[in-house]
């Protein structure tokens, strides 16, 4: 009898994904979750229709394999990119504060008429960023390879 591969023994890659609907932002989400930033690495690109936001995610695709192999919990930076961005809004999100780092808790749509509506961050501490698009375009990409997480720990949402 043969074993089946398991992914561990797979070659890693970076992430790369898309998002068109709320199937496949749920999975953006939860890959992104307690992701953090600086202020300095959101861009809104208003002639472009375009929203960026460099993250330092948690890999929480490899968490059960660290814990596993007893090795240490890794983060990658990330770039979240939502097309088809008609406003940007904030609230609770200080731009002039280039030292606050924030940390991304959810990516959701709130569904409009046709194919338009809200993405919303949803920020630790109260704060969001509301992108009013045409329809939903979101895409996930690693852009470096993943390094240490700082911190040596899971990130942790006490109740």
């Amino acid at each position: 009898m043969t074993k089946d591969a398991t992914f561990d023994e797979g070659r890693e890659a970076p992430l790369n994904l898309g998002a068109a609907d709320i199937d496949d932002l749920a999975v953006v989400s939860s890959l992104i979750q307690d992701a953090v930033f600086p202020v300095t690495e959101m861009k809104w690109r208003a002639s472009e229709h375009r929203f960026a936001l460099l993250l330092n995610r948690f890999r929480w695709e490899d968490e059960a394999a660290a814990r596993q192999r007893g090795r240490a919990f890794e983060r990658v930076q990330s770039l979240l990119v939502v097309d088809n961005v008609l406003g940007v809004a904030s609230q609770g999100v200080e731009r002039s504060d280039a030292d606050t780092v924030y940390s991304l808790l959810s990516v959701t749509f709130e569904a409009g008429e046709d194919c338009a509506g809200q993405v919303l961050l949803t920020l630790a501490g109260d704060g969001a960023i509301r992108l009013n698009v045409e329809a939903m375009e979101v895409t996930l990409r690693d852009v470096t390879r993943p390094y240490q997480a700082p911190s040596r720990k899971v990130p942790d949402h006490p109740e």
